[in-house]
């Protein structure tokens, strides 16, 4: 049936045609966006994951620049902490001039002074936007990373840069728990009854010995080793006794003129005395007589012919020796008390009852005391550092304490009052430059490591900014290939639609031959 109220092959013709101008639009849209889906009208799920990635890749950026900015902070960190390691082995070959004999300290002494003030100027200014990582103890956090959970929720990654102070500022002893039990002195001198425990003074620690019976009558040798020298006296024939027996060992000892060590006699007993600083003195008798026996420091005589071994003479300087047990922590201090004077030393992040000792050790040089010298030893049979102090000049006391809750002393600190112009001073000065130098090769070393995971890192998260950008484009971008020939396709249906409405519209024409 025809009609001319209803053209059903017009109203066909218009939807396609309809249709085809909505996909030609579509497709036009794509190819001037370049997306396939550029609104959430398109694709809410697909437009919804795209924007998260695009706010993730955003944030790398950040990120990015975070690790730039981490980079050269920590990259000039590095370049003055290897700086100053040079800096410091120039000073170590001064010091080891002014241990010579004929050299002039005072030039020496001039020429390390310029490199002290050389190095602190390298640590002033070795600063990135103001923040010195060389100063102070805090540590500095460089953004590394956003993480993404499954539940959505972001969370933030950190590259921790440790400070490494080589500053020369003074620890301040911090008012916060009692570490006394920590650290604990000995007097080194054994001659000083009466003086209750408060002095030590340069005399020497003594060793006494009796010699209880001897063969009378006999030609006996006597060798008496100490301080890994032998001394001999052989005894005559006739009139052999005890006390002639020990004045012939001791003067035999004085004559021998080891370096430390003195010998009184008394009847039948020998008094040595030894004024060796920081090293314990071995005392051995061997003997050719069957009968002698000797008791060392008034103890049991030994048995007849035997002599004795293995006698110590301990060494003069007191001992301040640490726990085998405690940790550290930053900000611990301890001070030593010499003759009413303290000598702090405040720990920083991660040292140790060893770095504690060292620097206790650089402070007491660096006043220099009179007559006062200082050495660190490690005791193994006790597994615990050990701070040798020896006073060669008038009593002095000695006192030790601990508290928590301070501020650290400098890496450097005391290197300014390095003072080579004496003999103990330059001695001192050789032992206490090692430690300086093994701080700044440790730091250099730390920042060096940092640098390292930064730049890895960096590169990581400009990879992954890549990956994630590619990852938006294969979710969000436009197939251009497929899109142009689609709109070829489609210019094609909308002009075959154009002509088939025509063709339909004409078709109520045909109606007016019906009443011609």
């Amino acid at each position: 049936m025809s009609s001319i109220l209803t053209n059903n092959s017009a109203m066909v013709a218009l939807q396609t045609l309809k249709s085809v101008n909505k996909a030609m639009t579509e497709t036009q849209s794509q190819i001037s966006t370049g997306k396939r889906v550029a609104s959430a009208r398109d694709n809410s799920a697909v437009w919804a994951i795209s924007k998260v990635m695009e706010s993730d890749v955003k944030g790398f950026k950040a990120i990015s620049e975070s690790l730039s900015l981490g980079e050269s902070t920590v990259a000039v960190a590095a370049n003055a902490a290897e700086t100053v390691t040079d800096l410091l082995k120039d000073m170590k070959g001064k010091i080891i001039s002014a241990n010579e004999s004929n050299v002039d300290r005072n030039k020496l002494q001039a020429d390390i002074t310029a490199l002290t003030d050389q190095i602190k100027s390298v640590v002033g200014a070795a600063q990135f936007n103001g923040l010195n990582l060389l100063s102070g103890t805090d540590d500095v956090n460089v953004l590394s990373s956003l993480d993404r959970a499954n539940d959505g929720t972001v969370s933030s990654s950190d590259i921790v840069v440790r400070r490494q102070d080589l500053t020369f500022d003074a620890g301040v002893m911090g008012t916060g728990a009692d570490l006394s039990g920590n650290i604990a002195a000995t007097l080194g001198s054994n001659s000083l009854a009466g003086v209750a425990g408060t002095e030590f003074s340069s005399s020497g620690n003594t060793m006494t010995i009796q010699l209880a019976a001897v063969t009378a009558g006999a030609s006996n040798t006597y060798n008496l080793q100490v301080a890994g020298q032998t001394v001999t006296f052989t005894s005559e024939a006739a009139g052999n006794t005890a006390d002639s027996v020990a004045a012939g060992i001791t003067a035999a000892l004085s004559a021998a003129g080891i370096e430390d060590i003195t010998a009184e006699v008394a009847t039948d007993t020998i008094t040595i005395t030894s004024t060796s600083k920081f090293d314990d003195v071995e005392v051995n008798l061997t003997t050719s007589d069957v009968n002698v026996t000797a008791a060392v420091n008034g103890g049991t005589a030994t048995a007849a012919g035997a002599g004795f071994t293995g006698e110590t003479i301990a060494a003069r300087a007191s001992e301040i020796a640490f726990s085998a047990t405690a940790g550290v922590s930053e900000g611990d201090g301890y001070r030593v008390t010499v003759d009413g004077s303290n000598y702090d030393y405040v720990a920083g992040k991660g040292e140790s009852f060893e770095d504690v000792a060292k620097g206790l050790k650089t402070v007491i040089d660096g006043a220099s005391l009179s007559g006062i010298t200082t050495k660190v030893t490690y005791d193994d049979a006790n597994s615990q550092y050990v701070l040798q102090i020896d006073n060669d000049g008038a009593d002095v006391s000695l006192a030790v304490d601990g508290d928590a809750g301070g501020v650290a002393t400098g890496g450097l600190s005391g290197l300014d009052k390095i003072d080579v112009t004496t003999d103990d001073g330059a001695t001192a000065a050789l032992q206490n430059i090692e430690t300086y130098i093994d701080g700044s090769i440790d730091a250099a070393a730390a920042f060096g490591s940092v640098q390292g995971r930064i730049e890895t890192q960096a590169e990581f998260i400009g990879k992954l900014t890549d990956s994630l950008k590619s990852g938006i484009g294969s979710l969000v971008d436009a197939n251009m290939e497929e899109v142009s020939a689609r709109l070829q396709a489609l210019q094609v249906q909308q002009q075959l639609s154009i002509q088939a409405m025509s063709i339909a519209n004409q078709a109520p024409q045909s109606l007016l031959s019906l009443f011609g």
